[in-house]
């Protein structure tokens, strides 16, 4: 008999930040979205055949991507594990934890500044990259002085971290 392997639970790390961000998008979705929707289907509804009403067949399929979306958000916010960069800067010991901001070097003496945040965060735009992104994975646990390197698909990509720091992340 093959023993079952139990799957590895999903990390999920976010900022506070993050955390703020998704609970108001859960409210704002349960508490004001979702009940106009519910209004409209009433609406709809009282207007007769359903079968070709569009308004009708409109209000339901939105009111199931609400309630798709309120199932996630809840996951979400239950499962995550919800990180401080202030509480990370007290064991980091210069090291690069989640929720850290990165100054790096890159081969041409470009600096650039990458935050370390979960995968509910990233924007590129402002220099958040995930946790688990090749640049993110090469970047934890490094120091100021360190080189990493990780591949991306221009082939590989060597950094020197210049200065690593702990601030909110908003």
């Amino acid at each position: 008999m093959s023993k079952q392997e139990t799957p590895q639970p999903v990390l999920i790390y976010m900022t506070p930040a993050c955390a703020l961000k998704l609970r108001a998008e859960l409210k704002e979705t349960l508490y004001e979205l979702r009940p106009e929707m519910v209004k409209t289907a009433t609406w709809a509804a009282s207007n007769g055949d359903r079968s070709e009403n569009a308004d009708y067949h409109y209000a339901k399929r939105k009111l199931r991507q609400y309630d798709g979306r309120i199932r996630f958000l809840t996951q979400r916010l239950k499962d995550a594990t919800i990180v401080d960069p202030a509480e990370q800067q007290k064991i980091a010991n210069g090291r690069v934890l989640f929720g850290c901001t990165v100054t790096v070097e890159n081969e041409v003496g470009e600096e650039k500044v990458f935050s370390i945040v979960g995968t509910d965060e990233l924007d590129a735009s402002r220099g958040f990259v995930s946790w688990r992104s090749p640049i993110g994975r090469a970047l934890l646990g490094s120091a100021v002085g360190d080189l990493v390197s990780f591949s991306t698909p221009g082939g590989q990509t060597e950094l020197e971290i210049i200065k690593v720091e702990y601030k909110s992340l908003n």
